[in-house]
């Protein structure tokens, strides 16, 4: 690879450093100057700021072909924090991860639907929060407020969120950040499993919407309003069932949780033996539960659900040529076998590039989390890699 001169503090350099640090666990600032196309002047500028501010640090040295041993860097974990609440249907989740997407803590507190807390209350959250966990405040890099994309006709929370911020930051003496919560578990999923920057990653968010997050480049694509990734609004069906988006055939109204409770809802046999007059979650769960226990119906409810989400997922596989793909949120916390299983057969006969390059489809270790974890993966790059942050919701 030819080496370019790139100014070794600018935020692009950084950000490229990290990423490559992150994703190869450990590395020599010889396979860094490979990898990169940086020169090594630049490679150990930018090595020795990064060990000064306690992001990397060397590890140990391993042999190499000159009989030189080379020293080894990786991410330091536990120098930095970030902290991401993400407001669920009906919970505050708070999730607080080290630099390398690992979780050091994790509560899920009720709240009312559709609640917003004022400044003081998330404040007081945030406060109790970290002191149970004992992180020093002056390693905390942020707070993230993550939530559902809004549907248009309904309150828009993230701007709520947004009007909250300056006081929020106020309170707590700490940045904040606000995103959806799809896109946040994208980053989370990209941070916490080392992917490579060069791979063209997706997310798809099942909850009672849906949405999908993507990473290029190893940052995250909003679009021009911040609204990328509505993947619950790729119609499936010219003539379907209404939206409220104004459009017809939406996936999010066969494949969401939501969608799948109405449909379990009308089978009287579904009805008559499962806990189905609840809260959506709860019924949507207890769905999950049978047909991962050998209910038929209620598989053939999830299966069908999972045949929809396949096909607006082809969609976007096929627009954005992904190579990975990860299936996260609630609605896979129970039974997403059934949707990796289904979205794996009908890519393998969909994708477009299926025969030039292999597409991986990948369910999260912690899906009901992924967007906490993701809301505090976006103040950890914020913070440590802040090339890829210009442009962030506000």
């Amino acid at each position: 690879m030819a080496r370019r001169e790139t100014p070794a503090a600018g935020p692009g350099s950084r950000a490229l450093i990290v990423d490559v640090v992150r994703s190869a666990v450990t590395i020599s600032r010889g396979e860094l100057a490979d990898k990169t196309g940086l020169t090594q002047p630049s490679i150990s500028i930018i090595v020795r700021d990064l060990i000064a501010d306690g992001i990397i640090h060397e590890i140990g040295s391993t042999g190499s072909t000159s009989g030189r041993p080379r020293k080894l860097i990786a991410i330091d974990p536990a120098n930095r924090f970030g902290v991401g609440f993400h407001l669920g249907p009906d919970t505050l989740t708070c999730v607080a991860i080290d630099l390398t997407g690992g979780v050091v803590g994790r509560e899920v507190v009720p709240r009312v639907p559709h609640e917003i807390w004022p400044a003081d209350r998330l404040a007081r959250r945030f406060d109790d929060f970290t002191e149970c966990l004992d992180l020093p405040r002056g390693r905390i890099e942020g707070l993230a407020v993550v939530a559902p994309a809004p549907v248009p006709g309904q309150p828009d929370t993230a701007h709520e969120l947004g009007l909250l911020r300056a006081e929020l930051t106020d309170r707590i003496g700490v940045p904040v950040l606000v995103e959806n919560d799809a896109a946040a578990a994208a980053l989370g999923e990209f941070w916490s499993r080392r992917v490579s920057r060069d791979q063209t990653f997706g997310c798809v968010y099942l909850s009672t919407g849906i949405g999908a997050g993507l990473v290029f480049g190893g940052a995250l694509h909003r679009g021009a309003g911040f609204d990328a990734g509505e993947l619950g609004h790729v119609s499936i069906a010219y003539d379907g069932r209404p939206c409220p988006c104004g459009n017809l055939g939406c996936v999010e109204q066969y494949a969401s949780t939501s969608a799948t409770v109405r449909t379990a809802r009308e089978d009287p046999g579904l009805r008559a033996r499962l806990p189905l007059d609840g809260s959506e979650p709860s019924a949507y769960d207890a769905i999950a539960r049978a047909a991962v226990n050998g209910d038929p119906a209620a598989y053939a409810v999830l299966d069908q659900a999972a045949v929809f989400l396949s096909m607006a997922a082809t969609s976007m596989v096929n627009l954005l040529d992904l190579g990975r793909l990860v299936l996260t949120g609630p609605g896979v916390a129970l039974a997403g076998s059934i949707y990796a299983r289904r979205l794996r057969t009908h890519l393998s006969r969909t994708a477009h590039a299926r025969h030039r390059h292999s597409l991986a489809v990948e369910l999260s270790a912690q899906p009901r989390d992924a967007a906490g974890i993701g809301a505090a993966a976006l103040v950890v790059q914020a913070a440590i890699a802040p090339g890829h942050t210009a442009g962030a919701a506000a």
